[in-house]
């Protein structure tokens, strides 16, 4: 019998403390229906003493969510743990996580706390959160640099306080796949009653070992890993769910492990965070990368045409990619393309049906082929708006070439009133820019990053408009696509715009473990 690995995501707390990925609450609750649907026992919802619009979040999800467990994060703090508990109170299945620093570094300089006092802290937190439920996890912010001997004891104080989850994440990605598997196997040898707890572990990304060491400690007796879709996360990241999970299923000849996950869901997932912060993958990315199931060497070419396996160790289907490339053109209708959406995992309400159809025999008329990438690129777009943005896209024309100045001349509608501006710049795109600048004005927010993807190949292939504002280090992200790279632009530094006056207000997130 393989045991059951449970998986906690954390994408909508620790993912989103990344600068750039701030998700608001349609954007969450889209994100936390996805991970519920595709079976992670654990989702971290939040923050809720961060802002009130944490908090929010953190209740709408636990309102919404219908399988999986809602946890909300809280340091050692009376203020916090209630902050949690009213928040989640209306979950199906709730879960307080309350953390506290352990090791030297961090009790001397960020929590200027003795050691007894941690260990005092712990046991009021945990006995605390108990009040509200018994599903309490606790976990040893840098865990993987704390002194073994004082780690024991907390360990110890935090399971006689009720905690019935241990998290010893490897919070600054420190630590390597040998010695934190060793950790685990250490804490459940020395620890009296860690049989109450099941141990899990959390890593980050600073050394790129974040899977491997979740897979030790997995080794070493962890029964529950916490990840992001993706890899997402403060610095260099978390561990990716996808990789896990997959690594999991794979090598159970290794690693005679499961989850609960769906992993046909996997590429729908990460391509569905990718659209709401605009965080796209490296070609290269395990498992959900462009390339990941791409072929160009001609020897490579010639062995996966005599069999598969020779150069792919799991199918594209099992993490829900469909190998054909089904070309779909101006003469589709709209049976054929609702089989397409429902193939590539989208399931559209008629009234949104009927918008997505109009859009894609728009883009069908001026783009010869239309690929699975152009239609994924078209609904999410869409998807990623908001119904309530403050500023709206209406036109927009552009004269450019070598001849200068380059001119704008760009129609939005503000507050549903339609303003007209005429900006001159060094480029088209400066001059698009400058042109929403006049029309909304915005003089302390600056232009953090500009990026373009093709979406697909050749001169009319559509393209993907990264856009980065940050405003008195208030950091959002937006992104469009189209096939005019000056149109998706526009729109994506809008899509960034509201975001931004959206977001104006919030207090700043804390780390947490």
């Amino acid at each position: 019998m393989k045991e059951r690995i449970t998986i906690f995501d954390t994408t909508l707390r620790d993912g989103e403390q990344s600068p750039g990925c701030s998700m608001n609450l349609e954007e969450k609750l889209r994100m936390a229906e996805m991970l519920d649907r595709m079976g992670v026992d654990v989702i971290e919802a939040g923050f809720p003493i961060a802002s009130r619009g944490d908090f929010d979040a953190v209740q709408e999800v636990a309102r919404s969510v219908k399988n999986a467990a809602v946890a909300g994060l809280c340091r050692a703090k009376k203020t916090d743990i209630e902050a949690s508990a009213q928040a989640l109170a209306p979950a199906k299945r709730r879960r307080i996580h309350t953390f506290i620093s352990t090791s030297p570094l961090h009790m001397k300089f960020k929590l200027q706390m003795p050691p007894e006092a941690v260990l005092d802290a712990i046991a009021e937190s945990v006995s605390a959160a108990r009040n509200y439920t018994d599903d309490v996890e606790w976990s040893a912010e840098d865990g993987s640099r704390t002194e073994h001997d004082f780690l024991c004891r907390a360990v110890e104080t935090a399971i006689k306080a009720g905690a019935t989850t241990i998290n010893i994440p490897d919070t600054v990605g420190y630590a390597v796949p040998e010695e934190y598997g060793a950790l685990f196997r250490m804490l459940i040898e020395r620890v009296p009653n860690a049989d109450r707890a099941v141990f899990s572990a959390h890593c980050h990304n600073d050394l790129g070992l974040a899977v491997a060491n979740s897979l030790a400690a997995v080794e070493g007796g962890a029964r529950q890993v916490e990840c992001t879709v993706n890899g997402i996360g403060e610095r260099a990241g978390n561990a990716a769910m996808e990789e896990i999970v997959m690594a999991l299923r794979t090598r159970h000849d290794k690693l005679s492990y499961v989850t609960g996950i769906d992993t046909t869901m996997i590429v729908k997932a990460s391509r569905t965070l990718s659209a709401i912060t605009g965080f796209n993958v490296q070609p290269n990315k395990a498992i959900v990368g462009a390339n990941a199931f791409a072929h160009e060497s001609g020897i490579h070419q010639d062995g996966m045409l005599k069999n598969a396996q020779t150069y792919e160790i799991m199918t594209p289907e099992s993490v829900g990619l469909k190998r054909s490339e089904l070309v779909m053109g101006k003469h589709s209708g709209r049976h054929a393309f609702k089989n397409k959406l429902k193939e590539l995992g989208y399931d559209l309400g008629d009234n949104a049906l009927e918008d997505a159809f109009k859009r894609f025999k728009d883009l069908a008329d001026r783009k010869k082929d239309i690929f699975e990438e152009d239609i994924i690129a078209l609904v999410d777009d869409e998807a990623v708006r908001g119904k309530n943005e403050k500023i709206r896209f209406v036109s927009l024309q552009v004269k450019a070439g070598s001849k200068r100045p380059q001119i704008a001349i760009l129609e939005m509608a503000v507050d549903g009133k339609v303003k007209k501006s005429k900006a001159t710049g060094n480029g088209p795109v400066d001059a698009v820019f400058r042109a929403i600048r006049n029309i909304y004005p915005h003089p302390d927010v600056w232009l953090k990053l500009y990026q373009v993807q093709a979406v697909t190949g050749g001169t009319d292939a559509q393209v993907e408009v990264t856009v980065k504002l940050d405003e008195e280090g208030i950091i959002v992200t937006g992104q469009s696509a189209d096939d005019d790279t000056l149109v998706a632009s526009c729109k994506a530094y809008i899509h960034a715009l509201n975001k931004l006056i959206a977001r104006r207000g919030r207090e700043p997130h804390e780390a947490g473990p």
